[in-house]
């Protein structure tokens, strides 16, 4: 599984709800709840879990942020098309 990753993500309409939710988890709070309560789209029933995935399948924003987190890692807001992920690397 090298040239994939797996992700989870938090996915929000603007800037200042990602910069809201990037304080909860600077805080300490858990980052699969946050997805399940903020994110708008269908992996807030999964926490966030976008499953293992590779290079050319995501927009290139998110896939750049992505696969330059270690794991563990999470990133700042990533705006793309689809508004602003906050990302987790979980493997």
């Amino acid at each position: 599984m090298a040239n994939k990753i797996r992700c989870s993500h938090i996915l929000v309409k603007n800037a200042t709800i990602a910069n809201e939710v990037m304080e909860k988890i600077k805080n300490g709070e858990d980052f699969s709840k946050l997805a399940a309560e903020y994110s708008t789209d269908g992996s807030r029933r999964r926490g966030g879990d976008l499953g293992f995935f590779g290079r050319g399948i995501m927009v290139k924003q998110f896939e750049q942020a992505a696969f330059s987190l270690n794991k563990g890692e999470i990133s700042g807001p990533v705006k793309t098309q689809f508004g602003y992920h906050i990302i987790k690397r979980l493997e």
